[in-house]
């Protein structure tokens, strides 16, 4: 039986991630960044495509797991019949080179256990060649190399090309196993010593999650949400990744399989209002000055994503011996996205910096001079039809939320000038560009006869984008044509009570075959607008529902199917997180926020 999405947990060190299974296997884990190749890539393929199992021998799926409190250490339990035994799965923060750190120990008898550890370099496609150093295992191929140390002996294995060890534990014992890599060309790194890094990985993470201010309800659900996110962050940039994997099928058998390993303009503002809101200004500022980094140049070049460090050339390509997670291909690495034009993506980068302007963040030389010039280029191009948020691949329309997000870009930008009139520009230019894109987007962008607001202009689709209408300040909350659209969006995108981001099948825009499950983000900006035009109670049982979905240690994927009763897409989703962490501060903040 193929392992569910939902099957896995994440430990990381902030520049890469690893999924750890039910079976106490890493199944996925790229070195030494989140958008490297994978040495680990089983999720996307089979045991020969690289894994490292640690289990009781004979044993099947852990009997319980959980993340010791407020960090991203992860202790996987098993009663068997010989006993009870628990392995302790993290990665330290990392000094010069990546580290997985895996300790064993016995919490009852006399268990069993067995290592098996495949390293397969370049996605699943090179077998390293394994020999000893120094007492440990070594494997190099190419530039990769990483080392072993085992405390228990271990053997290689020629007829499976692995590297095995088979040792018992009794209670109260404890033994480790450590794989560091490094660039085959480089020397070894220092060795870490593994009962100290969980010493401090603890430690580390438990005093980064006191720092977060909410104390309303759910607050194990909104602080796993933030040390998802602060994992999902590549510490030497501040980039955040969408998520931490590449081709998790957003419909099992399906095509629709992209790789998120990279950083969204399109999450911004909700990202730094996340941070902001609760406590995180370090890491606000930090991501604030990655975008800056990532847009400087031609405004006419802004891009809708970019690499960890802001690169622009993300090519897409598939892995054809991978078989695909549950047989979902082609496996894709980079993303052909990067090419298409998104008005709105000006919008959210307007927007963030607004918000961190407002925050108090320190301003930066030339972040105003860089958000004139972006407004200039909207002022004659925002006419234009562009693929939308959600990366059609069916051609360009003139969509409504793309022509929303520009008259944010326009809002922001008066707003700044009214608040801090020190600033120069065009005031009186902007506001006419404001107001036209307005007047055109009410003209062409809502259905009087279904009272509701439309996907792209002249059209009779939906798109659950038109949400974001009375939280980005189009229109007040109380407008009949926002509580329509809010209406029309839950009625004709809904199922099972979650929210499509649009009808995908049939869909004139869409450009795939097959449709995609519902989409956790767009069910979290339900229930925001929900409680933003007076339904509070609608609003938290629909809060209430979407936390009851994430898995067993508090994990969202990008989408859920609530058929079939499982998560699709991408894991962890920093943009459902991100979600969740926004509606838990509309819904309680005001309550209890410290």
């Amino acid at each position: 039986m193929h392992p569910r999405i939902e099957d896995y947990a994440l430990i990381g060190d902030e520049q890469t991630a690893a999924l750890v299974g039910l079976d106490g296997s890493v199944d996925w884990l790229c070195l030494p960044r989140f958008d490297s190749a994978a040495c680990f890539a089983k999720l996307l393929g089979n045991e020969e495509n690289g894994h490292w199992r640690i289990a009781p021998k004979g044993a099947d799926r852990c009997t319980r797991r959980a993340y010791r409190p407020d960090t991203l250490v992860l202790d996987t339990e098993w009663e068997t019949d010989e006993g009870r035994v628990r392995v302790t799965d993290l990665m330290p923060q990392r000094h010069r080179a990546p580290d997985v750190v895996r300790v064993v120990e016995g919490l009852g008898g006399r268990v069993t256990l067995r290592s098996t550890l495949r390293l397969r370099f370049d996605y699943g496609s090179v077998v390293p060649w394994m020999r000893r150093s120094d007492g440990h295992r070594v494997a190099v191929a190419g530039p990769d190399s990483a080392w072993l140390r085992s405390e228990p002996p271990v053997h290689t294995w020629g007829e499976d090309l692995g590297t095995h060890s088979e040792f018992t534990v009794e209670e109260g014992e404890k033994v480790a196993f450590v794989l560091t890599w490094h660039p085959s060309h480089e020397p070894r790194p220092p060795l870490v010593d593994p009962y100290e890094s969980l010493e401090h990985s603890v430690a580390d993470w438990q005093a980064w999650a006191a720092r977060c201010r909410y104390e309303g309800p759910h607050r194990d659900a909104v602080v796993r949400s933030l040390i998802t996110l602060k994992a999902l962050t590549y510490a030497p940039t501040g980039g955040i990744v969408a998520a931490a994997t590449t081709s998790l099928p957003e419909e099992l058998g399906g095509v629709r399989n992209w790789d998120y390993r990279f950083c969204w303009l399109r999450d911004s503002t909700l990202t730094l209002s996340a941070l902001l809101s609760c406590g995180y200004q370090e890491e606000a500022e930090a991501w604030r000055d990655w975008l800056l980094r990532a847009v400087a140049g031609d405004p006419a070049d802004l891009q809708i994503m970019y690499g960890l460090a802001g690169e622009r050339r993300l090519p897409e390509f598939e892995l054809p011996w991978l078989s695909g997670f549950a047989g979902s291909r082609p496996v894709r690495i980079g993303n052909e996205a990067v090419k298409q034009l998104q008005l709105d993506v000006y919008g959210e980068v307007m927007d963030t910096l607004s918000l961190a302007r407002r925050a108090g963040l320190p301003a930066k030389p030339h972040m105003w001079s860089m958000q004139s010039v972006l407004l200039e280029f909207l002022r004659s191009s925002w006419r234009q039809p562009d693929e939308g948020l959600w990366e059609v691949r069916g051609g360009r329309r003139d969509f409504v939320h793309s022509k929303v997000m520009v008259w944010v870009a326009a809002d922001r930008a008066v707003r700044a000038m009214e608040d801090f009139p020190k600033l120069r520009g065009d005031l009186d230019g902007w506001r006419a560009l404001r107001d036209e894109v307005h007047r055109e987007v009410c003209e062409k962008g809502y259905d009087p006869e279904r009272n509701t607001f439309t996907q792209y202009f002249g059209s009779r689709e939906l798109d659950a984008a038109l949400l974001l209408i009375p939280r980005v300040g189009f229109l007040p909350p109380d407008d009949p044509r926002v509580v329509g659209t809010i209406d029309a969006v839950r009625d004709e995108l809904g199922h099972g009570g979650l929210v499509h981001r649009y009808s995908a099948e049939g869909s004139p825009v869409d450009g795939l075959p097959g449709g995609e499950g519902t989409f956790l983000a767009c069910s979290f900006w339900l229930a925001d607008a929900l409680h933003m035009t007076g339904r509070t109670k609608e609003a938290r049982e629909l809060f209430e529902r979407l936390v009851g979905l994430a898995n067993d240690v508090g994990l969202l994927s990008e989408e859920y199917d609530p058929v079939a009763g499982m998560q699709l897409g991408n894991f962890p989703q920093a943009f459902s997180h991100i979600g969740l962490v926004n509606t838990a501060l509309a819904l309680f903040g005001d309550e209890r926020a410290g």
